[in-house]
């Protein structure tokens, strides 16, 4: 392999990419604006407490409390249903009522109340939940100890405090930063491809591997940089910093081979970018789920980014540790040589 060439070829492709006026101004734009959005986001949530329900029968105080103001119950068809709820974060706790719990309190029975929680639900929801079961059994009888409590975590117990909506945003806003140089890379090749400059590259002692070497470390340390800056500046990397920025290396290397398999398809710029936006669009769909809790269900863990938003996610946002991660990260792995193999292998049979 030709070091020299190499490095010759890296300072060419950044040379030309800025030269981009459209590309230049997005890449300083993107980091500038990305940061604008995330530092106007709210940092604090919501007071409103919403706590899903399953009960056959409502008795009349869970009615009397809903009134109450901060405090709102969704009801549920089945336990099966309000559990799935929990689990996909829609609410952070849930209550289940036993069909015959009024006839268990008039006869004096202590009936089972059931509450369930997610996995990041803090103890401050956890108290207030079970203290809110025990005052209502407690208005409808008349005596404390009315009921019995049974607690149950829907997934490992992180014990984390809530996540404001910036730092689930954040999420988005680094992806998306360090996959629209998928879009500039594929429009760069697509560029030299057809002004014939890649055949007479090839022409010289350069040699195929060294062009996709080139290729592949400017557009990793592209997206990288780009991606663990903006990290540093927003508090990204306070938790797990290794881990973070392994995920983002796993994630540039994703989207330069991603980048390769869109020029391979694309005959032009113009449809380089159309192909670089459906690309844009699919990978960002397991980011939303993780801003929106509930929206993407089991079928986006087919979509390669999943692993790297879940990991980038429980890394920043609830300091998991590698012991929970490394499936994900070997995944995400196992992933990155498949796209980087394929558009190689895509790509040079375009240049042949």
């Amino acid at each position: 392999m030709n070091f020299g060439v190499i490095r010759a070829l890296v300072v060419k492709d950044f040379a030309l990419f800025f030269r981009n006026r459209f590309y230049a101004l997005i890449t300083v734009l993107g980091i500038i604006t990305y940061l604008v959005i995330y530092f106007v986001m709210p940092s604090s949530v919501d007071e409103e407490l919403e706590i899903g329900l399953y009960a056959p029968v409502i008795p009349p105080f869970f009615e009397l409390i809903q009134q109450e103001e901060g405090l709102k119950f969704h009801e549920y068809n089945s336990d099966q249903d309000l559990r799935q709820a929990i689990a996909d974060r829609i609410h952070e706790a849930g209550v289940i009522l036993p069909e015959d719990i009024m006839e268990q309190l008039a006869s004096g029975q202590i009936p089972l109340v059931t509450l369930y929680f997610s996995t990041d639900a803090p103890d401050e929801i956890k108290d207030i939940v079970e203290t809110m079961v025990k005052e209502l059994a407690y208005l409808q009888t008349g005596q404390f100890l009315a009921i019995n409590i049974s607690a149950e975590i829907l997934g490992p117990d992180l014990l984390g405090d809530q996540i404001p909506i910036r730092d689930r945003m954040r999420l988005m806003l680094v992806i998306m930063l360090i996959m629209f140089e998928m879009m500039g890379l594929a429009s760069l090749i697509s560029e030299e491809v057809e002004q014939d400059t890649i055949r007479a590259l090839l022409v010289t002692p350069m040699s195929v591997r060294d062009l996709f070497t080139a290729k592949l470390l400017m557009g990793v340390s592209l997206a990288f940089i780009q991606g663990a800056l903006f990290m540093a500046i927003v508090g990204g990397l306070n938790s797990q910093p290794s881990i973070i920025l392994i995920a983002l290396l796993l994630g540039s290397i994703m989207f330069t081979g991603s980048g390769f398999l869109i020029a391979s398809l694309a005959k032009d710029m113009l449809t380089s970018m159309g192909w670089g936006i459906t690309a844009i669009l699919i990978y960002s769909i397991p980011a939303f789920g993780i801003m929106f809790p509930g929206t993407v269900t089991d079928w986006g863990r087919f979509i390669p980014t999943y692993y790297l938003t879940n990991i980038i996610h429980q890394a920043s946002n609830i300091n998991t540790g590698w012991s929970e991660i490394w499936v994900d990260l070997l995944i995400l792995m196992v992933f990155n040589m498949l796209i980087v193999w394929g558009g190689i292998m895509a790509l040079g049979r375009k240049f042949r």
